[in-house]
């Protein structure tokens, strides 16, 4: 498909450099009249300098132009089209190829940005996918080019992926949180209730259509192998639990005891029942805790972790939701992070382990960082860095993207030794 007669806007020469290394965004403040008379989820060429992309547009929202296709110095530009989707599809697929070999069946099938294709998620639950997008152009059935788009890379994805059925719901509002509700059918069958998955190698139940993320916190199953493998013969605690993947890892890896702590009673339950499918002997180890811990976090650990306990917890989970979902929040979660790890830091034993995570873009490793060692400080521990990570092999993030890391995660020990 010919990019001839496209609407063709103008951004500042100051941004040629940016848009020449592949950015996949055009932000709305940089469009002459914020892009008024541009058509909605339809494909527009914008400029800047010598550097020249096409994309989707956007009339909603701080993001205007979700950019798919690059010429650093100009030139022609063809809109997508089914065979250059299908080559964006296939190179996405062949990405995660170790993980479908390594046995696992839930993880992310397609990362938006991170492989060419922005405002678009696809996550793999065995035979079935749950689609999220981030753009209101990229609404199934809108009668738009981006409508259009999203329902080729759909069935494109369903046939080469060899899956079953492919759902859609409502989009969460950032790369990590959201809500639930219905999933409508995009292609194929609809998935059952709940289904088991594989996931790092354990047993996992996704119910489709409840609860946040599309099922399961894909992101960060590479760090649940982390714990797993330091969870031997240790008392866990897991914060802010959802339904338990954590716990099962550390029950996996040999915890002596782990007790779920969450909000919701309906994510504990599914926490028992994810739990369960270790067996009834891991069943025993477990148990939960209903609480709101951005509340009472501190009363939760003095009843948790008291000072006197003959056996204390010693490996502490804790990956809270997304703490801020714009730029005006950022200080406000950085804050927050420093009170949630100095709670918990100040109550952990001598040699004792603390598995922490950011789920934000706002908050860089850097901050992340700085709010641990400022935690730590208030704590009167120092603490090591015993491993760091940010997403794995289905989450890629471009280099000239960062924007798109939101993910860190670090397993620190805590010792109070001078």
């Amino acid at each position: 498909m010919s990019g001839r007669g496209l609407p063709t806007v103008t951004i500042p020469d100051q941004l040629e450099a940016v848009l020449a290394s592949g950015h996949p965004w055009v932000y709305r403040d940089h469009l002459p009249d914020g892009g008024r008379g541009l058509p909605h989820g339809g494909w527009v060429r914008v400029e800047a300098g010598r550097a020249a992309a096409v994309g989707l547009y956007d009339a909603e929202g701080a993001i205007a132009l979700r950019l798919y296709r690059h010429a650093p110095t100009g030139g022609p530009l063809a809109v997508p089209d089914r065979a250059w989707l299908r080559d964006a599809v296939e190179s996405a697929l062949g990405l995660r190829a170790p993980l479908a070999r390594s046995g696992d069946d839930a993880y992310r099938l397609l990362f938006g940005e991170g492989d060419g294709l922005p405002g678009i998620t696809v996550d793999r639950y065995g035979r079935y996918a749950v689609v999220r997008t981030y753009a209101p152009s990229l609404a199934v059935g809108a009668g738009t080019a981006a409508a259009d788009a999203l329902e080729t890379v759909v069935e494109l994805l369903g046939t080469t992926a060899r899956l079953r059925g492919i759902v859609g719901g409502a989009s969460d509002d950032d790369a990590r949180g959201g809500g639930g509700g219905g999933n409508t059918v995009l292609w194929g069958d609809a998935p059952p209730p709940q289904l088991t998955v594989r996931d790092g190698g354990r047993s996992m139940i996704v119910e489709f259509g409840a609860g946040q993320k599309t099922g399961l916190f894909l992101d960060q199953r590479e760090n649940r192998k982390i714990v797993q493998g330091v969870a031997g013969g240790r008392r866990v605690l897991d914060l802010f639990a959802y339904t338990g993947a954590f716990s099962v890892a550390a029950l996996a890896g040999g915890a002596e005891a782990v007790t779920s702590v969450d909000v919701s009673a309906g994510a504990l339950a599914a926490a028992e029942r994810n739990v369960a499918l270790l067996g009834d002997e891991a069943a025993t180890r477990h148990g939960t805790r209903r609480a709101d811990l951005m509340r009472d976090m501190d009363a939760l650990l003095a009843e948790t972790m008291p000072s006197d306990a003959a056996s204390p917890t010693d490996l502490v989970v804790l990956d809270p939701p997304s703490l801020a979902r714009s730029k005006g929040q950022r200080h406000g979660a950085i804050r927050a992070f420093r009170r949630l790890n100095a709670a918990v830091m100040a109550r952990l034993p001598e040699g004792g382990l603390l598995a922490t995570a950011s789920c934000t873009a706002q908050v860089s490793v850097h901050d992340f960082r700085g709010a641990l060692a400022a935690a730590a400080q208030e704590a009167g521990v120092r603490a090591q860095v015993l491993h760091e990570a940010g997403h794995a092999l289905d989450h890629p993030v471009p280099l000239h993207f960062p924007e798109g890391r939101y993910l860190t995660f670090m397993m620190l020990r805590v010792s109070r030794r001078g």
